[in-house]
């Protein structure tokens, strides 16, 4: 790893787990929003909103505690594969979300600009599956 991008991995961490907690409590604060995302061949919509809530809020506090931390990254990236065919769907059905704040309806520049993004996240998330790397101890 560049020696430059190598003191940005610690400080990073911690933006990292509490993004996905944040993220995760918002599933059930907001739970309408997520469900709207949710692919109609998926069956129980609130159901797996509220998994994936669960999920995210234990990566991001298992980010965060370096015994898990390697083990909290891959679940991460798992995650991540698991919810982008929301991001998908999103994208290709112009879903509007309703009750979302700023009027609910993302740009199409934005709903396709999500899908790359699952990348940089996968990716950002690989940095922390080596258990003996900086950032992990």
């Amino acid at each position: 790893m560049r020696v430059g991008l190598a003191r940005f991995k610690r400080p990073l961490l911690y933006v990292m787990g509490p993004l996905y907690v944040v993220a995760g409590v918002l599933h059930f604060v907001v739970p309408e929003l997520y469900v709207q995302i949710v692919p109609p061949a998926l069956p129980a919509p609130l159901v797996l909103v509220y998994l994936s809530g669960v999920a995210e809020i234990g990566v991001g506090i298992g980010l965060l505690v370096p015994r898990t931390r390697p083990y909290a990254a891959w679940a991460t990236i798992a995650l991540l594969v698991a919810i982008f065919p929301a991001n998908v769907y999103m994208a290709v059905s112009m879903v509007s979300i309703e009750g979302a704040p700023g009027g609910g309806d993302p740009s199409a520049l934005a709903r396709w600009a999500r899908l790359p993004l699952q990348g940089v996240l996968i990716l950002w998330a690989y940095w922390y599956t080596d258990a003996g790397a900086d950032g992990n101890a």
